[in-house]
Formats: C-alpha cells, sequence, structure tokens
C-alpha cells in the first residue's frame, strides 16, 4: 500500500527518498553515510552515483523488487538501502534484518524458548534498553561478536526508533514553555479536530469555524514557525481544540503548543512514531484527553492539559502491524483502524508470509478496555499448503484500514475502505468499502470496488514464495471514506483508490454503486494517483493528486468540474496530500513545498507560499521545511497551519516545522 509518485525524477533521487519513509532518517546523514561509503570503496564518485550499486541483487531480487521494497517499510527501508549500498562495495556488512531471524529469532519467537520474549515484545522496548541488553546486560554474550556501531543499528532496528530521540525532543529543552495549562471550556468552539474536522470526514471548515473570511485569504501571512528537534518528517495532521494544537512527529514526541504563540504546553514520547491526527474530547469525568495510536500499533490516551498517560492499549501484536488513521470518536467510545507493512516482508526464508488481517477495534474511552475488534478479512489466516521448497505459507492475510473511519451517526454505522489483499485468492472484503454497527462491530454490508487484487512486495519472482500467482495492480484504499450529502434528503459515501477512481456507493442502500470517475493525470500504477485524502463541500469532492494538480468532482453524478494541473514550481511536482476546503478556497500542499489555496469554483489558484526555507522559530530550534507530503491543512479559530517536511516514498524533501498563517 501506499506507492506515491512524484512524477518523473531521477532514479537514483527516487531511492533515496523512499530510504525516510516511516523511519525519520535525516537527508543529511543518508548522504553522508552514502559519501562514507564511496570513500571506504576507493571511489571519487558522487553520494548519488554510489547509490546505483542499489542494482545490485540480493536475495535473488530483481532491482525493482528492492526499490519496490525500499520505499514500502520502516525500518527494512534503511536496511535494504545500506546492504544495497554496501553489499556492492563493502562485502560482508552488517544487515540488522538479516541478522535478527538467523541468530536471535532461534530463541525469540520460538516455541522451544517460552521464557525468551517474541520479536513483537521486543518491540516494545526503547532502543537504549535494547542497546544496554546487548551490550552490558544479559544479551552481551551472544552479542559478542558485533561492533557497537552494529549493536546500536540492531537496538534502532528492533526498537523501530533511533537512540537518543528520547533526550532530543523534550520541551524542558526548548526556550518558549507556556506560562499557563491549557483549558479546555468549548472543544467546538472553532476547532479542528481529528483527521476529517467532523464525524463524516468532510475536512470542509465552515466561515464561523475557521475564522478566514474568503476576502481574507489573499492576506494570509506567517505568524509563526515551531521547530521540532530531531525530525525529518512532520508526519502527523494537526488537531486545534480550545487554542491548542495537538501534533505527533515522526520521532515519536506528541506536543501541545499554543495556537496564538506557538509557545509549548507539554510533550509525550510515545514507543515510535506518531501519524494520527489526535482526537481530543472531554470525558463524562471532566477530564480533557488527547486520543492517538503509533507505528507498533499501540492506541494511547493522555491528559490534554499535561499530557501525562492516562492509559495505552496495543491493539495487535503483529510485528507488522501499525495505526496511521486518526481515531474516531462517538459516546464514550473510540474506534481505531489498524493497517500493516506485511506485505513489503523480505521473501522466504527469512519471513513467511503472510498473517496479518486489517481491523477496527472499539475501546472504551475512559480505560483503554477493548470493546470489540472486527477483521475485514473473517477468515482467520491458516497454513497453506507447502510450496516447492517445503516452505509453509500462510493466509488470508492483508485488507488493511490506511484512513479513518466515518461515523454514521443517523443510523449508527461505521464506514471504512480497506487495502488489498497480501494472499490469493484476494477475499472479497479487500480493496473494499465496509460498513459496521457501533455497537457490536457486526459487518453490516461490504462492497468490494475492485477483485482480485492480491499485491506482495517483489513480484513475480520465481525465487520468492510469497508471490501471488496472479498479481493484482495494489490499488488499494489509502484515503479515508467521505459522507456527503445531497439534494433532497440522500447522501453518498464517497472512496478515492490508488487507481484514481472516485467512488460513490449509496450508504442508505447497503452501498449500492451510484457513480465512479476515473481523474488520473496519467495512468495508474502501485505507487497510487489518490492517496492520502479529499474534502467535499456541500456542491464538489476534492482531491490532490499524486501526478501533479487537484481536481474537483459533482458529488450528485460524479462530472468532472475542473482538474489544475499543478507541475511543482521547477522543483518537485505531484500533490498527493489530503486537502482541505473553506468557503472560497480549496488548500493542497505540494511536493515542491508550496501550499496553495484554489478557488473551488475553477481551480484558479488565490494564494500560495512557499514553505520549503530556512525559518527562524519561536521554540529557538532550528527549522527548515521541506515538501508536503500526507497529512492536510488545518484551519481553525483564524489560522491556518501547515507541516513542512515530508520525504515518504516519493523523494520528497525532509523538514521539520509547523507554520501558522493569519490574515493580515
Amino acid at each position: 500500500m501506499l506507492f506515491e509518485h512524484a512524477g518523473a525524477h531521477s532514479l537514483n533521487h527516487i531511492i533515496l527518498g523512499a530510504i525516510f519513509e516511516d523511519y525519520g532518517i535525516d537527508a543529511v546523514k543518508v548522504k553522508k553515510m552514502a559519501q562514507h561509503q564511496s570513500r571506504r570503496s576507493g571511489s571519487d564518485d558522487r553520494y548519488l552515483r554510489s547509490l546505483r550499486h542499489v542494482s545490485t541483487s540480493i536475495y535473488g531480487f530483481a532491482f525493482s523488487a528492492i526499490l519496490i521494497a525500499i520505499q514500502m517499510t520502516r525500518c527494512l527501508l534503511l536496511a535494504l538501502f545500506t546492504a544495497a549500498l554496501l553489499s556492492a562495495q563493502t562485502p560482508g556488512a552488517f544487515m540488522p534484518w538479516v541478522y535478527f531471524p538467523q541468530n536471535c529469532a532461534k530463541c525469540h519467537g520460538s516455541p522451544d524458548v517460552p521464557r525468551a520474549p517474541s520479536q513483537s515484545s521486543l518491540r516494545a522496548l526503547t532502543p537504549e534498553a535494547i542497546y544496554a541488553a546487548i551490550t552490558t546486560g544479559s544479551m552481551s554474550g551472544q552479542s559478542a561478536g558485533l561492533s557497537d556501531e552494529n549493536k546500536r543499528s540492531l537496538a534502532e532496528y528492533i526498537a523501530e526508533r533511533r537512540l537518543g530521540i528520547a533526550a532530543m525532543g523534550d520541551v524542558k529543552k526548548m526556550s518558549n514553555l507556556c506560562e499557563s495549562k491549557p483549558k479546555f471550556d468549548d472543544l467546538s468552539r472553532q476547532a479542528w479536530n481529528g483527521y476529517g474536522l467532523d464525524a463524516e470526514n468532510t475536512r470542509y471548515q465552515t466561515t464561523a469555524g475557521g475564522g478566514i473570511a474568503r476576502s481574507e485569504i489573499p492576506k494570509l501571512k506567517l505568524k509563526w514557525a515551531f521547530g521540532f528537534p530531531g525530525v525529518s518528517q512532520v508526519w502527523g495532521q494537526p488537531s486545534v481544540v480550545s487554542g491548542t494544537v495537538f501534533i505527533g512527529v515522526d520521532t515519536g514526541y506528541v506536543y501541545a503548543i499554543d495556537a496564538k504563540t506557538g509557545c509549548v504546553h507539554w510533550s509525550f514520547l510515545a514507543d515510535t512514531g506518531v501519524r494520527t491526527a489526535p482526537r481530543i474530547d472531554v470525558l463524562p469525568n471532566k477530564r480533557a484527553v488527547a486520543w492517538f495510536g503509533d507505528l507498533k500499533a499501540n492506541a494511547y490516551a493522555v491528559d490534554a492539559s499535561t499530557g501525562a498517560l492516562i492509559w495505552k492499549t496495543n491493539l495487535d501484536p503483529h510485528v507488522r502491524a501499525r495505526i496511521t488513521a486518526a481515531p474516531a470518536y462517538f459516546e464514550n467510545r473510540l474506534y481505531f483502524p489498524v493497517s500493516s507493512t506485511e506485505e513489503v516482508s523480505p521473501p522466504p526464508p527469512l519471513y513467511l508470509c503472510c498473517t496479518f488481517r486489517g481491523s477496527v477495534a472499539a475501546l472504551d474511552a475512559e480505560s483503554g478496555r477493548k470493546v470489540w475488534q472486527t477483521y475485514t478479512i473473517a477468515e482467520a489466516p491458516h497454513p497453506a499448503p507447502k510450496d516447492a521448497k517445503n516452505l509453509q505459507p500462510w493466509g488470508p492475510a492483508g485488507g488493511a484500514v490506511w484512513g479513518a473511519p466515518v461515523i454514521d451517526r443517523r443510523k449508527r454505522t461505521l464506514y471504512i475502505a480497506t487495502g488489498d489483499a497480501y494472499t490469493e485468492p484476494a477475499p472479497a472484503t479487500t480493496d473494499a468499502v465496509m460498513a459496521l454497527d457501533l455497537k457490536s462491530g457486526k459487518v453490516l454490508w461490504s462492497m468490494q470496488d475492485l477483485p482480485n487484487d492480491a499485491w506482495i512486495v517483489g513480484c513475480p519472482s520465481p525465487d520468492n514464495a510469497n508471490c501471488p500467482k496472479q498479481m493484482g495492480p495494489d490499488f488499494d484504499f489509502g484515503a479515508a471514506t467521505i459522507l456527503a450529502n445531497l439534494p433532497g434528503g440522500k447522501r453518498v459515501l464517497l472512496a478515492g483508490q490508488k487507481s484514481g477512481i472516485i467512488w460513490a456507493h449509496d450508504p442508505d442502500a447497503r452501498g449500492v454503486l451510484l457513480w465512479k470517475t476515473g481523474v488520473s493525470r496519467s495512468k495508474a500504477d502501485p505507487r497510487g494517483e489518490i492517496v492520502w485524502g479529499g474534502a467535499a463541500d456541500t456542491t464538489n469532492v476534492y482531491y490532490g493528486l499524486t501526478s501533479g494538480g487537484v481536481v474537483a468532482v459533482r458529488v450528485t453524478d460524479g462530472t468532472k468540474v475542473w482538474l489544475t494541473p499543478i507541475n511543482g514550481s521547477g522543483k518537485l511536482p505531484g500533490t498527493p496530500g489530503a486537502v482541505t476546503a473553506i468557503p472560497g478556497a480549496v488548500f493542497s500542499g505540494g511536493l515542491d513545498g508550496v501550499i496553495r489555496a484554489l478557488s473551488p469554483e475553477d481551480g484558479s489558484v488565490v494564494w500560495e507560499y512557499d514553505t520549503a526555507r530556512a525559518s527562524p522559530t519561536v521554540n529557538g530550534i532550528p527549522g527548515k521545511g521541506g515538501s508536503l507530503g500526507a497529512p492536510g491543512p488545518v484551519i481553525a479559530g483564524g489560522m491556518l497551519f501547515v507541516n513542512s517536511g515530508y520525504v515518504g516514498v516519493v523523494s520528497g524533501m525532509p523538514g521539520n516545522l509547523l507554520l501558522a498563517f493569519a490574515p493580515e
């Protein structure tokens, strides 16, 4: 899932950009690593030339398979890149994702050694704890043959976080601590709460809620910038509630920042990176709480005033499970989707695929207790027939849920869109729109928009037993669904697909298809044309396109109203991020770092600002903007908030800024 495309970049830049997805590695750090390895080999080639050695075959993969694998996983990204680079120049290079299954997994995860923690359990540890264990602790003997550099690499691989991040990102080291705690008297007043703003995920902010009139849009000016320490990607979309901005970043830190001044209230460090938009609400006990998820599939509740942890619940112990979508909140319950990166696991015998199923978990908001969990694939994974090499594959698997759910309060129903299958035959609930009962989690109906989409990285390949025999196109749903109102009391459930097709289903007729419209500027491929999310007003639905542009489609019948090409201001083309609408403007961020406001009537650009630049910050952290990727802009209380810094797998520009704009 989530192959993004930034246009016609050089292959080297795509490879370099792919390294950072879900890992938070600084671009400068990777560049220095490549330069260092080039010097070690005695070559005077520049660092980009050294990247060409990625074409060296690893484990029988073709180069295209390696590139896809690099583009798709978190810790594996760095390992694959390092392995490919070093295998061409320094034979015998340390590769932690190979070392662990060949050495550590003989005990950790083996039923014959029940006292040894599984890899899933080890993921819950900090890299510092793992490093201590293999350096001076109980595992020092087993790792005696490793260099200190290799031990650090292994600890970071297992924990999925860099060493030293905990100390680096703490607000106690910042110069602009707020003098008072935030208060939460009226959560609905001029707020943007969660991913889609409302229960329907429309991402449409009214003038009353946004506080920015149509005439003020051309007058928007930068008011302050906040720099995040050690960050390469500002992953999480902000939420703005009661004058406080809540935001998560790739290091695992979540921050609470004053919306008007940029002073910082508190920071909280999750177990790993946080991509979800936080959800904030006041419980019946009058306590204001912020909820979010991380890339180890942990759901968190923290005190919105202090950042103190209230509870943490793991929603899936699968080693590839993660939470990428913001939770929905309704009547003291939270609804968390669960996704994964299992489809990009290494080939056998390092990994036998596949055992993950996407799901939605309902949690009690006060305690974190799991009320129900519904899997998108009803059948549990089980051993499949052994292959020609006597290896044991598993299935069925797939159906990850990447986007935030819609809450239909009228029907007391939850809507999601699902990802592709990892095994064949592809279950009928993959690449589908599904309806679940809010109370019980029962599947009410499911409509599959694309059958037979079983996809695994590095396939087809005769050497990879994980490969489906009939490969699908990897056109799953990454964007959240949108519930939009039509004239006459009718409604439509909208789903934008990586294929570049917008699907419209009737939520009041068990999901029957009303219309579908293709909007791709070019032939879609597994990198996806519609990836992160759209916005809908009373007339149109709007989506950003990975090929570069924004499109408006009429919600009543799917007619294309306009399409504005955006070619990247001479930098990087592509506008894959979620878009946001207000009366008078549709806001879209580009991989070139430019945030643009387009007219909803004709798509003309009415305002823009280039964020890809160095900027003074209110908290004293050196700051520089970069590409605008997955998270969409947020508007609340007379201000526009924009994340700047996104690499992903589109060779975007790293950055570490949150920017706040207001009319002058």
